[in-house]
């Protein structure tokens, strides 16, 4: 499967194809959109676009790390 039919001329979408929104943040764990981000997307304006993605790094710290698991068992 090839992706060239998404490949416009331009603002690329965040889109990490790992989309699940966290039940906490109310964000994607793989975009850090929201879910009405992420379907206004297609509609959005360049301008629009261009804030959105200046802002998404910032989110991923709303995104807390799992402690505990195979790592924690293990002393790691």
């Amino acid at each position: 499967m090839t992706d060239d039919i998404w490949k416009r001329n331009e603002i690329a979408s965040p889109c990490t194809k790992v989309c699940m929104i966290h039940p906490k943040a109310k964000i994607c764990i793989g975009c850090y959109r929201t879910g009405a981000e992420i379907a206004q997307w297609s509609g959005m304006a360049h301008e629009a676009r261009l804030e959105l993605m200046a802002q998404l790094p910032t989110r991923a710290k709303q995104l807390t790390k799992r402690r505990g698991g195979r790592a924690k068992r293990l002393g790691q």
